[in-house]
């Protein structure tokens, strides 16, 4: 039996290196706006209005398909989400009955934000309704 290889060539031009190249500018890295995806248009999204849109999307999510669409959309955006819209996501994991879910929810702002002390900030501020809730971190239930 013969294998056969393939082998692709790619362009070595200085032109085409450049172009595949991310270029960032300075503002815009860190920007409290969001690009939203819409057909054909591009319109420019404020947090505050990124933070209501999913704390209204999570309070009506009825099943967990929905509830974790509604988590990677959310994730998926350059920003750490408001403490507002992870409260509205852990209730709606507690009440689509998936603790799992809820426990991820924190392992996804652990890594969404820049350092430990920001991740703190958020487990400070949602301390009550995870108590509330029931809900522990990872670290919590594996004693890491």
């Amino acid at each position: 039996m013969s294998r056969r290889v393939l082998a692709v060539v790619l362009p070595s031009s200085k032109a085409f290196r450049a172009a595949a190249r991310p270029t960032f500018t300075g503002s815009r890295a860190f920007s409290t706006r969001s690009q939203v995806r819409s057909s054909g248009q591009h319109d420019v999204e404020t947090f505050e209005s990124f933070t209501e849109r999913y704390t209204n999307f999570f309070q009506s999510a009825e099943d967990l398909f929905e509830l974790q669409r509604g988590l990677n959309n959310c994730f998926a955006y350059d920003l750490v989400p408001a403490p507002s819209v992870i409260e509205a996501a852990l209730r709606a994991a507690r009440r689509v009955d998936d603790y799992s879910t809820a426990v991820r929810i924190f392992e996804g702002i652990k890594e969404k934000v820049e350092n430990k002390s920001q991740y703190e900030a958020y487990l400070n501020e949602l301390g009550g309704v995870k108590e509330e809730l029931g809900i522990d971190t990872k670290e919590e239930l594996y004693g890491l």
